[in-house]
């Protein structure tokens, strides 16, 4: 056990969570990089992050210290809980230029899928949360989000265009086969032939392709399998709960099956880490049957930056710092720029050329040679209850 001192975020010092684990040593210069460790090991198998600091609106920071005084207790691994929320909306609206949608619905906060290098992390932060092992072992579910879609979809003036699920968390983690939220999401798209594009890394999105195949019969479903890397030992390291490299490739072959359209994502790419891989990956991709292909350079907003550093020091501390400065060079010399048009892609001659190797390979291999587009003129408004009680 640990005693917890409690300090005021005025006092100017950085988040700190002492642990059992050694530390990695910090550097004073950038306090961006401050270390996060502090759940022991045992307590946090099988998932990503290596500590839990507070949240950066949180008015005080906690500091765990070991006294001396308090026994050992046996560690106890820690479990998901899910709290059920019903909020008033559920379409998200945004206007950047960076990705291909202005629309979005997000069936579940939180991801049990434990990436490491998630850039949603910090978006627990918004519930009083830890971007660190919170954001994987406290979710929240929107069991309203059908009813809610049906009423939006039927709102007067609605202008379909394409609804993208699973752009913040997955819409496929682990609590979908007991909730079945994006499973009835999914019905009510149908319904109003309103077109969907999934982006996903789990296998449990070949549970709905009799919705999905039926949808892409009609022009108005694709989906994105985002495949990290093709080592499993990395992706246990890097994407505990998430689906292994070879389900992910299983996957998209399924898909690609049924007559779903199937892009591959190769998101993120970490350099020194997984950049090597590219090329296999694409020809692995498209050989299961994946005919799209799009990358995300490593994005690192927020408190994300220290809890990555530290699931470096665990896993690469040989190679922490190279990773880190060749993360800098991608974003103008600092870990993360959100700046619009840069942020996926990056800036600099590394960032540069990524970009022109995954293109080479793209092209050489067979991807992108037509981008399917999705349709929206079929698209007819939810009937109201109350005009279909008036038919009788």
């Amino acid at each position: 056990m640990a005693s917890a001192q409690i300090r005021s975020r005025r006092d100017g010092e950085p988040a700190r969570v002492a642990s059992r684990v050694p530390a990695a040593p910090v550097d004073r210069r950038r306090p961006e990089l401050r270390s996060y460790q502090g759940v022991d090991a045992e307590r946090r198998h099988g998932r990503g992050a290596a500590g839990n600091p507070d949240g950066r609106f949180e008015p005080i920071q906690r500091e765990q210290i070991f006294d001396g005084w308090d026994l050992e207790e046996e560690p106890h691994p820690i479990r998901t809980e899910v709290t059920l929320e019903k909020p008033r909306t559920i379409i998200t609206r945004n206007d950047s230029p960076d990705i291909g949608f202005d629309r979005s619905v997000n069936p579940y906060r939180g991801c049990e899928h434990g990436c490491s290098y998630c850039f949603a992390r910090p978006s627990h932060a918004y519930q009083g949360l830890s971007p660190g092992l919170d954001f994987e072992t406290k979710l929240f579910a929107k069991p309203n989000a059908a009813e809610l879609l049906k009423k939006e979809l039927g709102a007067k003036g609605y202008d379909p265009q394409v609804l993208a699920i699973g752009t913040n968390t997955d819409p496929y983690q682990p609590i979908e086969r007991t909730y079945r939220i994006t499973r009835s999401i999914l019905e009510v798209l149908d319904a109003a032939n309103h077109p969907v594009g999934i982006v996903t890394k789990s296998a449990l999105v070949t549970r709905d392709i009799d919705i999905l195949s039926s949808m892409a019969a009609r022009g108005l479903a694709k989906v994105a399998v985002s495949v990290t890397t093709l080592d499993p030992k990395l992706a246990r390291r890097m994407e505990p709960r998430a689906a292994s490299p070879t389900k992910r490739l299983s996957t998209i072959r399924m898909l690609a099956e049924a007559g779903i359209p199937v892009t591959v994502l190769n998101a993120p790419i970490i350099p020194a880490i997984n950049d090597h891989e590219i090329e296999g990956l694409l020809r692995a991709a498209y050989a299961a049957g994946a005919r799209e292909a799009g990358y995300v350079l490593l994005r690192l907003p927020h408190e994300l930056k220290g809890l990555f550093r530290d699931w470096l020091a665990e896993h690469y501390p040989d190679r922490m710092a190279h990773v880190l400065s060749l993360v800098d060079g991608t974003r103008g010399g600092k870990l993360y720029d959100s700046a619009w048009g840069q942020r996926q892609t990056g800036v600099g001659p590394y960032a540069w050329m990524i970009g022109r190797r995954f293109e080479t390979a793209a092209k050489r291999i067979g991807f992108n040679t037509e981008r399917r587009q999705l349709r929206t003129d079929l698209f007819r408004p939810p009937v109201k209850e109350a005009a279909q009680l008036a038919l009788f």
